[in-house]
């Protein structure tokens, strides 16, 4: 017997989708599977994934909008502890849900995973005073490849929660804060990516 359940295509974009493990839990604490090949490729998900990563961020940083340019990866991600909003924008040329985003809770509670395909962007909100975010990828991570968005391009539109500040015509984070007055905190980098028109040209 399967130990998940999976929403496949959530938001109507194709690929994308929402995995909710089952926990097995008593006074003594829990026990989950984090992974498994089977019960994936039972819900029709056979991806080789081939490295697993692990992030911490501290309340209010967001990394993102990155995808990877010529070596595109898909990602399985989930939170083992704190609360991140984590977001994907569906990238893929001829998509007919071209440049739209969806957006999820992950935390430590829930558990959930949410797997996005290549060809999508991707970024998180860091909601928690700390959060440890862990994600599983289908190819190796290649130096100088990486892409981004800006994460606050009106364009896509993302509502990022908890979120105040006016958008001034880049993804500078000078004037954004959450809603107890932690600023928004974004790397050099991720301040400096441009906005999707500016980005593709189909």
């Amino acid at each position: 017997m399967g130990q998940i359940t999976v929403e496949k295509n959530v938001a109507g974009i194709e690929g994308l989708c929402v995995i909710t493990p089952t926990v097995h839990g008593d006074s003594r604490g829990y026990f989950m599977e984090t992974y498994s090949q089977r019960d994936l490729a039972e819900h029709g998900i056979d991806i080789p994934f081939v490295q697993d990563n692990q992030s911490m961020s501290v309340k209010g940083v967001l990394r993102g909008l990155h995808f990877q340019k010529q070596y595109p990866q898909t990602k399985l991600v989930r939170v083992i502890k704190g609360k991140v909003f984590d977001v994907a924008v569906d990238l893929r040329e001829g998509s007919a849900t071209y440049g739209k985003w969806y957006g999820i809770l992950l935390t430590e509670e829930n558990k959930e995973q949410f797997l996005i395909p290549r060809g999508f962007a991707h970024g998180f909100l860091v909601l928690s005073d700390t959060a440890e975010f862990c994600y599983k990828c289908d190819d190796f991570y290649h130096p100088n490849d990486e892409g981004g968005l800006a994460w606050n391009d009106p364009a896509i539109g993302i509502l990022w929660p908890d979120v105040t500040g006016t958008y001034h015509g880049s993804a500078a984070a000078e004037g954004y804060t959450l809603s107890d007055g932690t600023p928004l905190n974004l790397s050099e980098k991720d301040q400096k990516w441009s906005c999707l028109a500016d980005t593709f040209h189909f």
